[in-house]
């Protein structure tokens, strides 16, 4: 990753975020220890505000595959993260991790999914196991009303 950690957390294109919520995604698990983000592990990137997309803030998220239709290929589809407990159908717990200093439970927002691309990982935070993996597209595919499993 050759991103600079000093330099403004949100990528721009012509003045607008490099951000876009994502209808068709290719589900993968391919955690590789080699620095760059890659689906099933926790990233750090900035996230805009569903408010107000010119504001946001950096924030950990977990990339679950890549975008096929409305983001630029190669773009990470992320979901963004949350220590807060979250009771709402939309959200679901994926435990806890190296991600988390403080070994708080972390839970997934499984409605608002975005489109990353990979420079605009500030960094790496830890990886999902596979099983844990398996869980969250479950969880994504009994939201979104469907049955099937990524592979």
């Amino acid at each position: 990753m050759a991103r600079d950690p000093e330099a403004d957390p949100r990528p721009s294109i012509g003045g607008a975020y490099d951000y876009r919520f994502v209808s068709q995604i290719d589900l993968a698990y391919a955690p590789e220890q080699d620095g760059d983000p890659d689906p099933g592990e926790v990233v750090w990137c900035w996230v805009p505000y569903e408010e107000d997309p010119r504001q946001g803030k950096d924030r950990p998220v977990v990339a679950v595959g890549h975008a096929l239709a409305d983001g630029a290929e190669g773009d990470l589809v992320v979901l963004m993260l949350s220590s807060q407990e979250h009771d709402e159908p939309e959200w679901v717990s994926i435990g806890s991790g190296p991600w988390d200093r403080e070994g708080r439970e972390s839970y997934a927002r499984l409605d608002r999914p975005l489109a990353v691309a990979p420079s605009a990982v500030r960094r790496e935070g830890g990886t999902l196991d596979a099983d844990r993996f398996a869980d969250l597209l479950a969880a994504a595919a009994a939201h979104y009303g469907q049955d099937d499993r990524a592979t």
